[in-house]
């Protein structure tokens, strides 16, 4: 077997990422038993398969490595190569390997060995017989070994989900997930329709000369491109918050009862406020001003339900969005009566959503399939905020809210005029954590 030296190979810009876990795991392998499966390269020394053993073999110092060198009459064909052996990885994701089959479709229609509608696959116009024959779509279904219909969703999920979203999607709970990807896939698709005819008439007018068509179609393509993204933006974190919150709701913990075999805490008083590490918990009115001044002004949300003694419409002044849960009877009315700006509701199992901002939000597309308050809360949290934003909540309820941010990063501003549902609150809260509830006789208002 032939050696070249490591640092004559070429390493393509396209190859997939390197695997950290797997690079390391051949580390091992290669130190104890030497090179099993030598890397493959072209005659000019360009990488076909192997990127993680030649990776493996420059970090333990090794200056030469075994190949299998092979002939390839252009650059297509070894690429061609390269991802027909990365196809036989089983470690790709969807995203990965979906990518993959475009690329190999496009490149065999580059390389006219791709079966068009309507035609012979083996002859073309004239009865000129072809060698090798073209590929059909279930040719190349039964070559990657999967079905014509999976190929095809596959292809239209590396297609139609821009560059920026695939990034996003990579290393979340739907990464795995084709359902939730070819969902992605189909949101937008009238922007995606505008988009490609606004390209048309945008190369046709640059062939006639016609600027002012250039300029408006360019226009038109820019704003479909622009709006395809933040749909599919939206769709993906939907489908990630509904994933986590039905992964909340599996661990969701039945109402604490405050007994002997749980913590214990001092009596709570009113217009008394407590530091739960990086939370802050409050006892006494938060419709008042003294909650109000405890508060930042820039929460990225505030979760609220709705009471008979509402009066928190200065809620949508200090977060950007403000979710009120509530069943069936009585939002309708609520949303009519607020000061609030009405946005548009979500349905989630048996509860009603009425969304606030002073902003525009776009809507989920997609129904929420969600079970039980924690996991709502969880859903709300994944859709609206990010690690280290602010969440205020001026009802602690069974301790929700509380235990949702703690668990996902955020920091929680929280309270309510029931000194024991408070308490129970921050003993659920000390039985996740484990930490202590320290009295906060000095808070000043959080800066914004």
């Amino acid at each position: 077997m032939p050696k070249v030296s490591i640092e004559q190979i070429h390493i393509g810009a396209n190859r997939r990422p390197i695997k950290d876990e797997k690079v390391v795991e051949l580390m091992e392998s290669i130190q104890n038993n030497g090179l099993l499966n030598p890397i493959t390269i072209d005659k000019q020394h360009n990488l076909i398969a192997g990127l993680h053993r030649l990776t493996a073999c420059k970090l333990l110092g090794l200056e030469v490595i075994e190949c299998n060198i092979v002939n390839y009459q252009n650059s297509q064909q070894a690429r061609l190569a390269e991802i027909d052996e990365n196809l036989i990885r089983n470690e790709l994701e969807p995203l990965e390997r979906a990518e993959l089959w475009l690329e190999r479709d496009e490149l065999l229609t580059k390389m006219g060995q791709r079966a068009k509608a309507g035609d012979n696959q083996y002859t073309r116009q004239g009865g000129e017989m072809l060698s090798p024959p073209t590929k059909t779509t279930l040719d190349l279904a039964k070559e990657v070994g999967y079905s014509e219909r999976t190929l095809q969703h596959g292809k239209q999920i590396a297609k139609s989900i821009v560059p920026e979203v695939k990034e996003m999607i990579k290393g979340t709970v739907i990464a795995k997930s084709t359902t939730e990807l070819l969902k992605i896939a189909r949101t937008g698709k009238k922007e995606l329709a505008l988009a490609e005819s606004a390209q048309k008439a945008l190369e046709l007018a640059q062939a006639k000369g016609e600027q002012q068509e250039v300029e408006r179609q360019s226009q038109i393509l820019e704003a479909a491109k622009t709006r395809q993204k933040e749909l599919q933006m939206l769709a993906v974190k939907n489908a990630i918050a509904q994933k986590e919150a039905r992964l909340a709701s599996k661990h969701t913990q039945p109402p604490l009862k405050i007994a002997n075999n749980v913590p214990q805490f001092p009596k709570m008083e009113q217009g008394k406020e407590w530091m739960l590490e990086r939370h802050l918990v409050y006892c006494g009115d938060t419709a008042g001003k003294d909650f109000i001044n405890l508060l930042p002004s820039n929460a990225a949300l505030a979760i609220a339900t709705l009471s008979p003694t509402w009066n928190h419409d200065y809620l949508v002044s200090q977060a950007r969005v403000v979710a009120v849960m509530r069943t069936q009877g009585g939002i309708y009315q609520f949303c009519r009566q607020t000061a609030m700006p009405f946005r548009y509701e979500l349905v989630i199992g048996d509860i009603y959503v009425g969304i606030f901002s002073y902003e525009e939000i776009s809507k989920p597309q997609t129904p929420v399939n969600i079970n039980g308050v924690e996991g709502i809360v969880t859903y709300l949290l994944h859709l609206y905020t990010n690690p280290n934003n602010f969440v205020i909540a001026p009802f602690m309820g069974y301790g929700e809210i509380i235990v949702a941010c703690e668990r996902m990063g955020r920091t929680c501003f929280i309270g309510d005029d029931n000194p024991e549902v408070v308490s129970r609150g921050i003993i659920r809260w000390q039985k996740l954590t484990g930490g202590q509830p320290q009295t906060a006789a000095a808070i000043t208002k959080v800066p914004s």
